[in-house]
């Protein structure tokens, strides 16, 4: 069983990787930092408008492969200041119906092109 890959009208990788890779009945989603498509350059803004950019990133690919919110099971959230959590929260909390995914938050030290989040996730396909 081979990748299949799924791109949208989001920003480009910044790397050697595919925006979203299914394998099965599991879509992975690479971590989207809050990059503006129209420029290809990280957005102004504090940690709630870094976070909301993350997840039209993110819903734009989604919506690529055909699926929604409601298929997401698990997100990892990346943060380079974990005093940032609260205010991330706030904007996450909006984008789920509940039961809201599994998550895992996480501390780092740095991120791609100086992004405060990055968001990653895992969707499933309910073939």
């Amino acid at each position: 069983m081979g990748r299949k890959a799924f791109n949208s009208e989001g920003p480009a990788p910044i790397g050697p990787y595919s925006r979203a890779v299914e394998m099965g009945n599991l879509v992975y989603f690479s971590g989207q930092t809050p990059i503006d498509p129209a420029t290809g350059k990280l957005i102004e803004g504090d940690i709630a408008t870094q976070t909301q950019q993350c997840f039209k990133n993110l819903f734009s690919i989604l919506e690529s492969a055909g699926l929604t919110s409601d298929d997401v099971m698990k997100l990892n959230v990346y943060l380079i200041d974990m005093k940032d959590f609260e205010k991330m929260n706030e904007v996450y909390s909006k984008q789920f119906n509940s039961p809201p995914p599994a998550r895992t938050t996480i501390g780092v030290r740095e991120l791609p092109l100086g992004a405060r989040v990055e968001i990653e996730m895992i969707a499933y396909r309910n073939k």
